[in-house]
């Protein structure tokens, strides 16, 4: 939480000027399927992204409760990401990240690290770009046992934050 906070206060200092956001709230529905065992999970996440280089580097924390095959997965991450427009109405960003999974199911608890990788496309249909949507396709992999691997979609709701 402190590192969010600190966030958004880079955030807001390097934006003040320019007027933009200084920080996007993200809420959405996810879908993740198993590579490995086939296996799918649905929910709802939420995450905060802040820019402390304009054009250069845009930093997200996010939580997702996924639930599916009698299991329930928390992933917590912070996602590194770069970012492009494309036009004054989309914009693309690729990025990398730490993941942490908190599963529970038959009985049992697993906590695990693994990686992540983004590409989020971000639609604004009104120029004041207080409000838009998004889509991310990804791919994680836990460096737990198992190593599991999986790809996810998200898509949601952008909210700008003065």
């Amino acid at each position: 939480m402190g590192l969010i906070a600190a966030l958004l206060l880079i955030g807001g200092q390097a934006r003040a000027e320019e007027k933009e956001p200084s920080a996007l709230i993200e809420m959405g529905g996810v879908g993740e399927w198993g590579l490995r065992d086939g296996g799918q999970s649905f929910g709802p996440t939420v995450s905060i992204e802040v820019t402390p280089l304009k054009d250069w580097l845009e930093i997200e924390g996010g939580v997702s409760s996924l639930f599916g095959s009698g299991h329930t997965e928390w992933n917590t991450d912070l996602v590194f990401k770069k970012p492009f427009s494309l036009s004054k109405t989309v914009e693309v960003e690729f990025g990398v990240g730490p993941e942490w999974m908190h599963t529970t199911g038959a009985g049992k608890t697993a906590d695990s690290l693994g990686g992540e990788a983004v590409v989020e496309f971000q639609f604004w249909p009104w120029p004041n770009r207080n409000y838009g949507w998004y889509l991310e396709p990804s791919y994680g992999y836990d460096f737990g046992s198992g190593h599991g691997q999986s790809v996810g979609v998200t898509v949601g709701l952008l909210i700008a934050i003065p």
